[in-house]
């Protein structure tokens, strides 16, 4: 079997990276020539560059890689097609749709599993893990996966990989930016919105076409929202049904309210499921932070609060339950400029110090004009390694609680992992 992946994203490598680890031939085309491919599997291959470097062929027994330009050709020859969440709704994903070539309509198992999606701005990652580990307490077989943003495998893996085995459950991580692409992909029997927050409006533009999205994402199913979440009223007037759920109650090892609200999400749709209470409460008490997202660690005087938290709705949230001496702000890409308003919220909040360190990118320089722009008049300071956020947390250790956040996971699971350490040997 050969398949085209067309787009070059987070999701288009995934997709690459999963169909050849399942055995199957890929022509794989972006028309970005400054495409970055170190995510990429690649095995060991020749190497043609053309038109001076401006177009960039690279050729492998079962792969090949045209960047700067696509081979109709060779794309039409494919079984299946994996397009760029990001292109469906145009043209020409249209046109795959009517072929039946799209990856989803080819590969069908997965379809006729019992789905269950968690989107939302901020916790969907939580929330999985959390309702994954309930579901195989109670004994299900559970395939999880979704949004690579998520730290998992993209949606083309969950495709391909349900039909190695018998699942019981599909859980799904679903982007708020590809709901109508997973919509289309996935039968979901099950929905639940974690929260309605402040990111990705350069894509939605607004808050009102983020809620027509998930209005029709919701269409049709069991949709799980928070007992106050705005716009209930649409959602609960097209889904199949709706429940609402409220702030989890029991024992957490999570911290925060927002934890507990992701805690409430999974237990109404696991309650639902007619999982025992028991299952419930105890797969809960003893969850433990997803790597990246929020933890918390004792150095000296200090408790360190540690997560990523990449737009303003998610560090507003844990900025209302403490009181935090410095804030540990991590940089957005170049091209994320809009993300940068996480430091409007901290400058709301105006700690004693914020400190900026490269996150996605090192666009420091643009974080500190914005800290200027914004008037900001506490102690600013620059921390361009990982050694020199260390030494920053040890001078600030003596005062009662330090945030490091904002952008850039895999920055903040290097910090974490280097704070757990130095916790466990004070």
């Amino acid at each position: 079997m050969k398949a085209a992946v067309i787009g070059l994203g987070v999701e288009g490598k995934k997709a690459v990276n999963s169909l050849l680890s399942h055995g199957w031939e890929v022509y794989a085309t972006d028309l970005n020539s400054n495409v970055d491919l170190s995510d990429l599997e690649l095995p060991m291959i020749s190497m043609n560059l053309v038109s001076g470097g401006e177009t960039v062929s690279i050729v492998s027994d079962n792969l090949t890689v045209d960047l700067g330009f696509s081979n109709s050709s060779a794309i039409e020859e494919c079984d299946a097609i994996a397009i760029s969440p990001s292109m469906y709704g145009g043209a020409f994903a249209d046109k795959l749709l009517e072929k039946g070539k799209l990856l989803s309509n080819v590969v069908t198992k997965h379809k006729d599993i019992f789905t269950i999606g968690i989107t939302g701005t901020n916790g969907k990652t939580t929330s999985v893990h959390m309702l994954k580990s309930i579901l195989e307490n109670a004994g299900k077989k559970v395939l999880v996966g979704g949004n690579g943003g998520g730290g998992f495998s993209g949606y083309y893996d969950l495709i391909l990989e349900a039909s190695n085995d018998d699942y019981d459950i599909l859980l799904v991580e679903v982007c708020d930016m590809t709901l109508d692409f997973c919509n289309y992909c996935f039968d979901f029997d099950m929905v639940g919105l974690t929260n309605i927050g402040n990111d990705h409006m350069d894509v939605h533009k607004t808050i009102a076409n983020y809620k027509n999205t998930l209005v029709r994402f919701f269409e049709g199913k069991t949709a799980f929202t928070a007992f106050n979440q705005d716009f209930n009223a649409d959602f609960k007037e097209v889904a199949s049904k709706a429940i609402p759920f409220f702030e989890y109650d029991e024992k957490l090892q999570v911290w925060g309210r927002f934890n507990a609200l992701n805690a409430g999400l999974v237990a109404a749709i696991a309650t639902e499921l007619k999982i025992p209470k028991d299952i419930i409460m105890g797969s809960l008490a003893d969850f433990k932070a997803v790597e990246g997202r929020m933890n918390v660690y004792k150095i000296n005087n200090a408790s360190i609060f540690v997560g990523k938290t990449d737009n303003s709705d998610a560090l507003t949230s844990v900025l209302n339950e403490n009181d935090f001496y410095a804030l540990f702000i991590g940089t957005p890409r170049a091209n994320e400029e809009h993300r940068l308003s996480i430091l409007d919220e901290a400058v709301k909040y105006n700690p004693e110090v914020i400190v900026l360190f490269p996150g996605l990118d090192d666009t420091v320089d643009m974080g500190l004009y914005r800290l200027n722009r914004l008037g900001y008049e506490g102690r600013i300071e620059v921390a361009n390694s990982l050694d020199e956020i260390i030494a920053l947390i040890a001078e600030f250790s003596h005062e009662d609680a330090l945030f490091i956040g904002g952008n850039g996971q895999e920055a903040i699971i290097e910090i974490q992992e280097r704070i757990r350490l130095l916790s466990e040997n004070l």
